[in-house]
């Protein structure tokens, strides 16, 4: 790239900076040299021309090649998004900055001001990195359930040998101590952990104590944010926690939050920290009715009743949330002690704990609601993985652990599923069902791709909308598979022994 491109790219990318919002006409010069100063360049003589309508990826990617060219970088996509993201640290407004605004809109305007600016501001800073996210595959699919958001997640780039070697030669770093920490805040990254110089954390007082607000850079549904304890701290379901989560709701009626268990296999991917998630979406499952009403003494004023929903779901509803969170309490010390042979559902083996709770909080209207998901993570032979857990017949479409954003009814499925989709359509449109079993990496659906036939007609117009209408079907039986109390008329039984219990 000659330095004329190279001069272009940066203008373009100051010029994205001040369209954005993310600097001032007052910090442009100061942009530009900061970026300069990162590319090795003393020279800089940019156009005149203000350019606009810009889109980030290509001016990044100009930029990236110019690093790589001048041996600045290797060209790999790890150390190219270690760079990038140094980059973008040059538009950047200082953490205070971008705390105070957000406070200022909060006070003066709404929430729904501040978490919009917020929100803007993760994105149009590539922190959340949307040319990335809209390659991920999104559709929804019809079940008895209501309809379920299916997702194959394609956004997060597969590591290159080299830096796979590198990660694993890295000198291991205790700082910051995982992805989660409030040290990742302007932290530059290494092979084996992500840059985040251009991440940004609001602090939120919870139940009196430090917690801080972010997006998440994957966002997997609209505002997808998380919010976690500023210390380090296990993952911990009890009924403070839900205190917290209502917290959290008074502060941001336009969100839900919800928690992760807090156990292994029905827990989420970083236990070894505090953390909820939510955001502003509304998932089959809070739009699932509920279909059967309970009393629970000494709470006659609060609103329980049982979920139409695949897994084990107790919806509570109440305008005092304090009650909620009173009632939710007794329930989960009700729960974690709770055992019923007769469905095999057991509180404890050897003395390892079993039960546990998703929690979902959030406001309807006038009225609070709190959802809790039971939860048991008992494995046996036969289900090695989990007893509530994908069986092994549906690990060809998900086999990883179910937390919040799939009990809600969204299914993140593995990016191997874009290719064998593709592949699984071909052969049966083109060389029958019977096929499928030829080819080792579409083998694994050959008994379901069987079962699906059965039920459809396949053309080459119709066969992909049929493999993801079916993909839904799966994720639902993923869904019934993680629940607790099945939906037969005995698991229902014994769902009503657990409340009468309580």
């Amino acid at each position: 790239m000659c330095s004329e491109n190279v001069h272009t790219s940066i203008r373009k990318l100051v010029c994205y900076g001040l369209e954005t919002g993310l600097i001032s006409a007052e910090d442009r010069i100061y942009a530009a040299n900061s970026l300069c100063a990162v590319l090795g360049i003393d020279d800089y003589d940019p156009p005149e021309e203000i350019y606009r309508d810009l889109e980030l990826e290509p001016i990044l990617n100009s930029l990236l090649d110019y690093a790589v060219e001048k041996g600045i970088i290797e060209d790999s996509i790890v150390y190219r998004d270690l760079f990038d993201t140094k980059l973008m640290n040059c538009l950047m407004p200082r953490p205070s900055e971008v705390i105070e605004k957000f406070r200022s809109l909060y006070r003066e305007k709404s929430p729904e001001a501040a978490t919009d600016y917020y929100y803007k501001l993760s994105r149009d800073s590539d922190y959340i990195r949307r040319y990335r996210i809209a390659k991920d595959m999104k559709w929804t699919a019809a079940t008895e359930y209501g309809t379920l958001d299916i997702t194959i997640n394609l956004s997060k780039p597969e590591k290159d040998p080299k830096a796979i070697a590198a990660a694993l030669n890295a000198k291991q770093s205790g700082y910051p101590k995982c992805l989660l920490c409030e040290e990742n805040v302007g932290y530059a990254g290494r092979v084996n952990h992500p840059a985040r110089q251009n991440h940004r954390i609001i602090p939120v007082k919870i139940n009196g104590e430090r917690w801080c607000l972010q997006y998440s850079p994957y966002v997997y549904y609209n505002e997808h944010c998380i919010l976690f304890n500023s210390i380090h701290t296990p993952m911990k379901i009890d009924k403070a926690a839900f205190g917290k989560l209502f917290d959290f709701v008074e502060q941001f009626p336009h969100y839900f939050i919800g928690s992760n268990a807090d156990l292994p296999i029905v827990g989420g991917s970083i236990l070894t920290h505090e953390h909820f998630q939510g955001g502003r979406y509304t998932f089959a499952m809070a739009a699932a009715p509920v279909e059967e009403n309970y009393t629970i003494q000494g709470f006659e004023d609060v609103s329980v009743g049982r979920v139409k929903w695949p897994m084990s779901v107790l919806r509570l509803s109440s305008s005092d949330h304090e009650r909620l969170t009173e009632l939710g309490g007794r329930i989960l010390e009700k729960w974690r002690k709770y055992s019923d042979e007769s469905v095999f559902v057991l509180a404890e083996t050897d003395g390892v704990p079993h039960n546990t709770i998703t929690p979902i909080a959030r406001k309807n209207g006038n009225l609070y609601e709190l959802d809790l998901v039971l939860r048991n993570n008992i494995t046996t032979e036969e289900h090695p993985l989990g007893v509530y857990h994908p069986h092994a017949e549906l690990h060809h479409i998900k086999k990883e652990n179910i937390g919040l954003i799939e009990v809600m009814g969204l299914a993140v499925l593995p990016a191997r599923l874009k290719d064998e989709m593709t592949k699984l359509a071909e052969v049966i449109v083109n060389e029958g069902v019977k096929a499928v079993r030829n080819y080792p990496e579409i083998e694994k659906h050959a008994d379901w791709a069987e079962q699906v036939l059965s039920k459809h007609k396949f053309t080459a117009e119709n066969a992909m909308d049929i493999i993801k209408q079916e993909i839904g079907i799966v994720f639902s039986k993923v869904l019934e598979h993680a629940g607790v109390f099945k939906r037969d008329p005995e698991g229902i039984a014994a769902f009503g022994r657990f409340i009468s219990s309580i």
